[in-house]
């Protein structure tokens, strides 16, 4: 895939988000009832996870049992901050790369997680896509997306306070590079990228300034964790919680790969002293700092 094909990317080099938005934004009752809706979807599992998105790593200690958890961000500074977080080491590897273009090899991992990330993909389609082919048949997928049809936009459409309806199926682009999706284009996409739709919980039933002020968190929690059963009979919650599973004929796996060169599509990419080399069109790819970087070759 050359720059020109390749859909524009929102990138969060440099940012403080895990901070500013997180730390600072009032935001431990979203935090926690994401951990909630992940525990219910992500039993404890082996092999290898991928988690698409990472950031700075705030959900990554959620995959308990999984020998080796690839943390794959476009963003170098935010996997710094997870790999300061997290340390080196152990089972957690560093990863810089393009979602549109995996750098992994085909069918070698039995689970992923995307959460909130999909909301800033152009091409959704073409991410799923993607994601399928590196997972094995009967891999687990949980995926969150932000929910176009929830209660409040509902009543700002009714009071004719927004234009765009919540009702029709295409994505709505509220902010550069920021989607709202239907729930039945989501599950619709999965489904044509390969995967099986299961349980859906919704998310975030009281996220609200003033919920958030008058009631305690805990309790606040509490309410959110009964309310994501309804999942699967309506999605009126901002964002929503898919378990699907990797189904169908997808790539087969190849014995020993792991990574797969983004600009020749080699699987031969052996370790070097600086990162790896792509035996098929000898590029190089460097490993700096405990992150390995897919977005550019070394020169």
């Amino acid at each position: 895939m050359t720059d020109q094909d390749r859909p524009p990317v929102c990138d969060y080099e440099g940012s403080d988000y895990q901070r500013s938005f997180w730390e600072l934004g009032d935001r431990v009752y979203e935090d926690r009832v994401e951990a909630v809706a992940l525990a219910r979807l992500l039993p404890a599992g082996q092999g290898r996870l991928l988690e698409l998105g990472a950031g700075a790593g705030r959900n990554t200690a959620r995959y308990p049992g999984f020998e080796e958890v690839v943390l794959l961000d476009y963003s170098r500074t935010q996997l710094g901050q997870a790999r300061d977080r997290l340390g080196l080491g152990g089972r957690y590897r560093y990863v810089a790369a393009d979602i549109y273009n995996l750098p992994l090899a085909p069918a070698s991992f039995q689970a992923a997680t995307m959460i909130r990330t999909l909301h800033h993909l152009a091409e959704p389609a073409q991410a799923l896509a993607q994601v399928r082919s590196v997972l094995s048949r009967g891999a687990t997928f949980v995926l969150e997306y932000a929910n176009k049809r929830n209660l409040k936009s509902i009543l700002r459409w009714a009071l004719r306070r927004q234009s765009w309806s919540p009702f029709t199926p295409e994505a709505v682009e509220f902010a550069r590079l920021n989607f709202d999706f239907h729930p039945r284009s989501v599950r619709q996409g999965l489904q044509r990228a390969g995967f099986e739709v299961g349980r859906q919980l919704t998310v975030s039933h009281f996220r609200l300034g003033l919920f958030k002020r008058l009631v305690p968190t805990g309790l606040l929690v509490a309410m959110d964790s009964a309310a994501q059963w309804t999942g699967n009979w309506w999605q009126l919650s901002p964002s929503v919680f898919v378990h699907a599973t990797a189904v169908g004929d997808g790539p087969p796996p190849v014995p020993g790969a792991r990574w797969r060169c983004p600009l020749c599509r080699s699987l031969d990419l052996r370790a070097e002293t600086y990162g790896l080399r792509c035996q098929g069109c000898g590029r190089r790819w460097a490993e700096r700092n405990g992150i390995l970087d897919f977005k550019e070759p070394m020169g």
